[in-house]
C-alpha cells in the first residue's frame, strides 16, 4: 500500500478490525518513511460492474462516486453516517447480485433515489434536482408536490 503523503511503499498495518456492518475491514497503517498514519478499507468485490451512461459511454462502477453523491445530497443534514454506509452497501450488493456486468446509470440513480427517500427527504430532493435535471424553480415545486401526495 502506498503512503498517501510521501508515496513510499514501506507501510505497515498497525491495527485491523471489521467495520460495524461487517462488510469491510478497516486497517490503520503507518508509513515506515515519513511515519504518517492513515486508514484503508478492504471490501469484497464479487464482480466488475460497468455503468452504461445515457450518452452511450461505458464506465467502471465507482463506489467512491456513489459515496460522493450521498455526501453531497446529505451535506449539513442530520443523517447518521452508519445509515449512509449501510444504504451504500445495500446498493452495491444489489448491483453485484443482478448477475449483469453492465447496469444503466438510470438503474443506479433509481436505487440512490429510493435509499435517499428513506434517509432524508431534503437529500432526496437535492439528488433528484441533478438526477432529473431540474431547470427552474417550478421543477422543484412540481417534484415536492408529487412527493407530498
Amino acid at each position: 500500500m502506498l503512503c498517501p503523503i510521501c508515496r513510499s511503499e514501506d507501510t505497515q498495518v498497525k491495527d485491523s478490525r471489521p467495520s460495524e456492518d461487517g462488510t469491510s475491514i478497516r486497517r490503520r497503517r503507518q508509513c515506515g518513511e515519513c511515519e504518517a498514519r492513515f486508514t484503508t478499507f478492504e471490501r469484497v468485490q464479487l464482480r466488475e460492474i460497468s455503468v452504461l451512461k445515457r450518452d452511450g459511454r461505458k464506465v467502471p462502477f465507482s463506489r467512491e462516486k456513489l459515496e460522493r453523491s450521498f455526501n453531497i445530497a446529505l451535506r449539513k443534514r442530520s443523517v447518521h453516517e452508519n445509515d449512509v454506509v449501510m444504504a451504500i452497501n445495500d446498493i452495491v450488493r444489489k448491483l453485484e447480485s443482478t448477475g449483469e456486468a453492465d447496469v444503466t446509470s438510470d438503474y443506479v440513480g433509481s436505487l440512490v433515489m429510493k435509499a435517499l427517500l428513506s434517509l432524508d427527504k431534503v437529500g432526496y430532493i437535492r439528488y433528484a434536482s441533478v438526477y432529473k435535471n431540474f431547470e427552474d424553480a417550478s421543477d422543484f415545486e412540481d417534484f415536492v408536490n408529487d412527493l407530498r401526495r
